[in-house]
């Protein structure tokens, strides 16, 4: 999807977040519990650390059944980006934007976008705690579902 990009490793792995950017979940985590439909970063898994992709649940085509809570809660690629979601920095998304953030990419001005936007996503758990009894996780899959795509606790 994007070839010849580069860029350089300014913090170690997982840490020096911004102050206001405190993801729940690694990037890892995240595949392993079923996450995207099992169809995002198929063909970037050279970038990313191997262990990453060890447990991962991955498919070669959309599979809802791979997502944590079984249910697809995703748009398409084309739909994100006619709604300008996605930037040429990194054009499969906020999540490949978190993955390169997690490993040690800093990009100034991308990074204050995707996390002013990761910042804004957080409505959804309130809407989750407003209408949900506390322990029924099955309430609302598909907003779950999503806050886990986006690194939120998906268990509130």
């Amino acid at each position: 999807m994007q070839q010849g990009y580069e860029y350089h490793l300014a913090a170690p792995m997982g840490a020096e977040f911004t102050h206001n950017f405190e993801p729940f979940y690694s990037p890892k985590e995240m595949l392993e519990m079923g996450v995207f439909d099992g169809r995002y970063l198929n063909s970037a898994t050279d970038e990313y650390p191997k262990e990453w992709f060890e447990n991962a649940k991955l498919s070669d085509k959309r599979d809802p059944s791979l997502n944590y809570f079984g249910i697809s809660c995703s748009q398409p690629l084309s739909e994100w980006r006619r709604k300008g979601w996605v930037f040429d920095l990194d054009p499969r998304g906020w999540f490949e934007w978190y993955c390169r953030y997690y490993v040690g990419r800093r990009h100034e001005e991308m990074d204050a976008i995707q996390i002013k936007r990761w910042r804004a996503f957080r409505r959804h758990a309130g809407q989750v705690r407003a209408n949900c009894e506390p322990g029924d996780i099955w309430c609302r899959p598909r907003q779950r579902q999503a806050l886990l795509h986006w690194s939120y606790n998906p268990f509130i």
